[in-house]
């Protein structure tokens, strides 16, 4: 099964994002890149800054998917506003 994951970062964290970005990288290669459907972070409307990230990503159960966003490098230093997960049906 599919699931989205979209994590909205809180404002004014992007220092925080720059400073755990090499160990966000090495957790998605260590073990999940070959489950991501697609993936990458969002920006600001002038498409320089980032400002959060989105997932599709293939999981057996909604727990997995909740474990992989709760143990990202981001989300345990604190630099998510929100994380939504959601199952994701892919059409195309």
């Amino acid at each position: 099964m599919h699931f989205y994951i979209r994590c909205v970062d809180k404002p004014g964290h992007l220092d925080v994002r720059k400073a755990n970005r090499e160990d966000h990288l090495a957790y998605i290669k260590g073990g999940f890149a070959e489950r991501i459907v697609a993936a990458g972070p969002t920006l600001d409307p002038d498409m320089e800054g980032m400002n959060g990230s989105v997932f599709i990503i293939e999981f057996d159960k909604i727990e997995d998917a909740r474990e992989f966003a709760a143990n990202d490098p981001y989300a345990k230093a604190g630099l998510f506003e929100s994380v939504v997960i959601r199952p994701f049906k892919k059409v195309f």
